[in-house]
């Protein structure tokens, strides 16, 4: 039971569920997105989205084929489907995003946006041959020659990058933690630390000025999102 599951009362609290319910729920199996930066397949579509009530009837559903992340179809209810994700359930496309509470939402999007799957560059790492592996939030990686820096979102399509949204003054930020959470802003100034410390950005919500750390931002686009936002 431990394995498979989480007690709901322990459940990162970015997860939007009712905790006093029963006393377990499904944990994601190891993958792609941080624990507390998504949440199980089966979760979403039996808690969230009310597609099922019960977790056979999660699996039921999965089997038909009908429903897929990123354009992949799902069969394992414990799949972690994370921030900037999209999943697609009965012809209808909803993104993970954040909410101005730091809870993990569904935002209904369109059949064309669902085409859109923002990548947040993490790391870069030379690999045999003088290649280079750019490695993702979501933990996929690719190989490329083009000038990818951490910090950038690479925009896929059809699984092929098609757009590069560098992490640049000006450019249009979305806040994955603190204060701003789920807000979006423009970069002002990137304040780069010597050693171990991490880097800071301020960046501007209209005459507004806030501070935030570099890890704690996802480039969104460069004058208008790119991606639907949560609505309050």
């Amino acid at each position: 039971m431990g394995k498979a599951h989480i007690k709901r009362i322990a459940a990162p609290k970015s997860w939007p569920i009712q905790r006093k319910t029963t006393k377990w729920v499904t944990k994601s199996t190891a993958g792609s997105h941080k624990l507390e930066n998504s949440m199980p397949l089966g979760v979403i579509l039996k808690e969230i989205l009310n597609y099922a009530t019960t977790t056979k009837e999660v699996k039921y559903i999965l089997n038909q084929k009908k429903v897929s992340v990123n354009g992949k179809v799902m069969k394992n209810h414990k799949f972690p489907v994370g921030i900037m994700d999209v999943l697609t359930a009965d012809k209808e496309n909803y993104r993970i995003m954040l909410d101005k509470k730091g809870k993990l939402v569904t935002v209904s999007i369109n059949a064309t946006e669902s085409k859109i799957n923002p990548k947040k560059v993490i790391n870069k790492t030379s690999i045999k041959g003088k290649r280079v592996q750019v490695n993702f939030s979501d933990g996929t990686n690719i190989i490329s020659k083009e000038n990818y820096q951490t910090g950038d979102t690479v925009v896929f399509s059809d699984n092929k990058p098609k757009e590069h949204l560098k992490f640049e003054k000006g450019a249009l930020i979305y806040i994955l933690a603190g204060k701003k959470v789920g807000q979006i802003g423009a970069i002002k100034e990137i304040i780069q630390k010597k050693g171990l410390q991490l880097t800071r950005i301020i960046f501007t919500q209209g005459k507004e000025s806030s501070e935030t750390l570099k890890k704690y931002t996802f480039v969104i686009g460069k004058n208008k999102p790119i991606v639907t936002l949560a609505n309050e």
